[in-house]
């Protein structure tokens, strides 16, 4: 077998090998799994595709982790270019990106290995690809306890820093406002929020809206911060990381729901409306919530079943819907309907609505129309993200009028559409809140470290915690630049599927971090009174909102890839 290359151009060029050669086996799958899936028309058919959805599962998650692998090369490569280094010695961003590299190609190597004919593959494949000896050696190479222990001692004395952030002056700025305001504003005031189930304080609110925070993803003609030229999906992934880093709950998921229906509204509202609404969201004067989960259809957006029956100036809203977060506090609900009852149109017989409501503050809502319909709702207790509060609502032949009809006239029958528009900003935005609790979290992480004294020594002497601090350092930089990347798409109008991946990605990353967070602390950990216990509780829900982990793996992400995917023999099989 070959020596270990030591160079690090040349690390990182046999990185890139290794992934080259790993995604053939990915690549072969897929290819696999279309032909599995196909109908005599040549079309995928869902229910074929559902045969396989274990598989389906692993290559998305697989997928994603060469994906962010590759935008982790690349954020090394940049990051040498703009600060220098000797050529014979690794930077904190290249040891980053090998490590995540290795581990990546790791963890596929182990899944296809495990069940090779589930994936289509043989011995053959499987010896020229995941078991190559180069891509053997490359992991090998990186992987060794004493290698991986080495950068969490590196690690322990960068207070908290994991690499350069690469960002350009404008968004660097951005990151420094928001970071004072998470400290000096967010974080004095989370714990209590978190204990305690209150609403967000009004100080929170008060001064994200000072800050033109909830118009991030609103263009300046409509009284947002955003350029009419083009999108800043960059900006807004700042913002939240920063603002997350204080509180989820409390801070992180402000400009969530401001994001996507403005994104609604500019992808299918009409002139009227956009004049209307976006400058009202965008100063903060209203704030709003988004209704479109439905207790028993979930994900299951085409199911949705709340109706609206055409009546005299508008509609008439009847029926149920769960998980509207910010519900009580938002002054108007985007409002996914079923227009066209007959069940057989699917998704083409829904709608988007705007209702406006009072602002209610707690835990419930009882609101009267003039004309009796009638709207309640009561919190849901949960575990964590508190503050932001999700309701259960009851819809008693409320009035929208037919101007509330999102698109107008045109619009009836496009709800679907428009709300794909809205949440795909919603992916990305939570994969930033990911990145945010995660940078929290490793902080604490490293800073406990530090000061934990056991059998005589600080636990960060040890080399297991130096290893746990090393491999959540290097998920943490690598979905940071991961997301950025993928932002940065966004911007130039690219980057769908992207999103979906890395939302993916990261929110189950977030789980594991936090979770090793919370260990590093030990009994403390699991004290309310400890923030990381707060942290760990959040990163739960990220992979169940703006798109269910398993719902966004099969339904969307290994979608695509098998609907894109080439011929066994294009391939090379």
């Amino acid at each position: 077998m070959p020596a270990p290359i030591q160079n690090p151009a040349e690390q990182l060029q046999q990185a890139a090998l290794a992934l080259d050669t790993v995604q053939k086996a990915l690549d072969y799958s897929l290819a696999d799994v279309k032909e599995r899936s196909q109908k005599a028309d040549g079309k995928i058919s869902a229910a074929l595709l559902d045969h396989h959805q274990l598989v389906s599962y692993d290559l998305a998650l697989s997928c994603a982790e060469i994906t962010g692998a590759r935008f982790g090369l690349d954020y090394a490569k940049r990051a040498r270019a703009a600060g220098g280094g000797s050529a014979s010695e690794l930077t904190l961003e290249e040891r980053f990106a090998l490590l995540f590299a290795a581990e990546a190609l790791q963890a596929v190597r182990n899944r296809l290995s495990a069940r090779p004919t589930d994936f289509g593959l043989d011995d053959t494949w499987l010896s020229k690809t995941v078991d190559d000896p180069q891509v053997r050696q490359f992991c090998i190479a990186q992987l060794p306890a004493a290698h991986v222990a080495e950068l969490g001692q590196l690690m322990r004395a960068q207070d908290g820093v994991t690499g350069a952030y690469l960002l350009d002056d404008h968004h660097e700025m951005m990151r420094e406002q928001f970071r004072r305001v998470a400290e000096e504003v967010v974080m004095p005031l989370a714990e209590e929020v978190h204990r305690h189930d209150l609403d967000i304080p009004d100080a929170i609110l008060e001064q994200v809206k000072d800050m033109g925070c909830f118009g991030i993803s609103i263009p300046e003609r409509f009284g947002g911060i955003q350029s009419d030229e083009q999108e800043d999906n960059l900006g807004m992934i700042v913002v939240t990381e920063e603002l997350t880093r204080g509180s989820l709950g409390a801070a992180g998921s402000l400009i969530t729901r401001p994001e996507i229906l403005s994104k609604a509204l500019l992808k299918g509202g009409t002139e009227e409306q956009k004049n209307k609404w976006l400058p009202q969201l965008a100063s903060g004067e209203m704030l709003c919530a988004v209704a479109v989960t439905e207790p028993n259809y979930g994900s299951d957006v085409a199911n949705m079943r709340l109706k609206a029956t055409k009546t005299e100036g508008g509609w008439l809203l009847n029926g149920a819907k769960t998980w509207c977060t910010f519900g009580g506090k938002a002054g108007v609900l985007l409002i996914l309907a079923r227009t066209h009852p007959d069940l057989s149109f699917g998704h083409r017989g829904l709608s988007m609505f705007l209702l406006e409501k009072p602002s209610t503050p707690g835990h419930a809502i009882d609101f009267t129309q003039d004309g009796g319909g009638k709207l309640t709702g009561k919190a849901i207790a949960t575990i964590g993200y508190r503050g932001m509060h999700s309701f259960d609502l009851f819809f008693d032949n409320i009035f929208v009028p037919d101007e509330n009809m999102l698109g107008g006239p045109k619009g009836e029958g496009k709800g679907f559409y428009f709300t794909m528009a809205g949440f795909s900003g919603g992916r990305i935005q939570t994969a930033a809140r990911a990145i945010g609790i995660m940078q929290a979290a490793y902080e604490k992480a490293l800073s406990y470290s530090q000061e934990r004294m056991v059998f005589g020594y600080p636990i960060g002497d040890y080399q297991l915690t130096q290893i746990k601090l090393a491999r959540m350092a290097t998920y943490l930089a690598i979905g940071r630049q991961f997301t950025y990347s993928v932002g940065r798409l966004m911007d130039e109008g690219k980057g769908d599927m992207e999103a979906s991946m890395v939302k993916f990605f990261t929110c189950k990353t977030a789980e594991w971090v936090t979770r090793e967070a919370l260990q590093i602390h030990g009994g403390m950990g699991y004290a309310e009174e400890t923030s990381v216990s707060r942290y760990f509780i959040d990163a739960r829900v990220l992979s169940i909102f703006e798109g269910a982990e398993e719902t966004l793996a099969l339904k969307v992400i290994a979608r695509s890839l098998v609907d894109n995917a080439k011929s066994k023999a294009e391939v090379g099989g």
